[in-house]
């Protein structure tokens, strides 16, 4: 049986590797190796509002990966002080992949950023600095390193079913959605705080935005479902 192709949105930005410094489509090896150790063959995406539909016809599934912040201006907000390396061609991209993947009803998921784009996908918008809120960085407490926390994951909701009721997850990030995107449904929030960390579409078959990065933790359930929803997709 061939396995379920799932695309990955990936970063824009300059890389180093041996002697070269140039731009480059930049994705985390996490994405790829879970996706090959639950089944299914990963595609990276670079940032590009060429062939979404074809791309989207070439794929089984969609993950929105993490990233730089988002320009506020796609959601009609000034910029904070604090929201920084915006990439409006990114934004606008993976957009338009969100939303044209989310009418087809094919399995999405979003991870940190990935989280939000589907937010704004469905009309929401972003609270641009939780440090203001919550007093500290407990969702990104050193750079490049991952903070951890628990998950208060909504009873009902789909995500309950795969990760349970309180995951123990690893963030990264100083945003978070403000105004839920019409259609979605608020599924987890993070212990103690409250900040909204997970959100779901209960119409669609698969369509589930996390504010944390499941690539990094040893849990694969939520990859695992991702590519059963995939196999349905491709076979329908």
């Amino acid at each position: 049986m061939r396995r379920p192709v799932i695309g990955i949105t990936s970063y824009a930005t300059q890389a180093k590797w041996g002697p070269w410094d140039l731009p480059a489509a930049l994705l985390p090896w996490s994405y790829c190796d879970v996706l090959e150790r639950v089944g299914a063959r990963p595609v990276v995406l670079p940032p590009s509002l060429v062939g979404v539909t074809e791309t989207l016809d070439a794929i089984d599934g969609l993950i929105l990966s993490g990233g730089n912040d988002i320009d506020p201006g796609t959601y009609g907000a000034e910029p904070h002080p604090e929201t920084t390396a915006t990439q409006p061609l990114r934004d606008e991209a993976e957009i338009a992949l969100a939303r044209e993947a989310i009418a087809r009803d094919m399995p999405v998921l979003g991870v940190c950023r990935g989280m939000q784009v589907i937010n704004l996908a469905y009309g929401g918008s972003l609270e641009q600095h939780l440090p203001d809120r919550l007093g500290s960085e407990r969702h990104r407490e050193t750079w490049g390193t991952f903070s951890e926390h628990a998950v208060d994951v909504r009873d009902g909701s789909r995500l309950r079913d795969i990760l349970g009721p309180n995951p123990v997850v690893k963030s990264s990030h100083h945003q978070a959605p403000d105004r839920i995107g019409d259609g979605l449904e608020l599924v987890g929030t993070a212990e103690p705080d409250g900040t909204w960390e997970a959100i779901e579409d209960p119409k669609k078959a698969f369509t589930i935005g996390l504010l944390w990065h499941p690539e990094e933790a040893d849990d694969m359930s939520i990859f695992e479902a991702l590519v059963a929803a995939a196999r349905v997709y491709r076979g329908a």
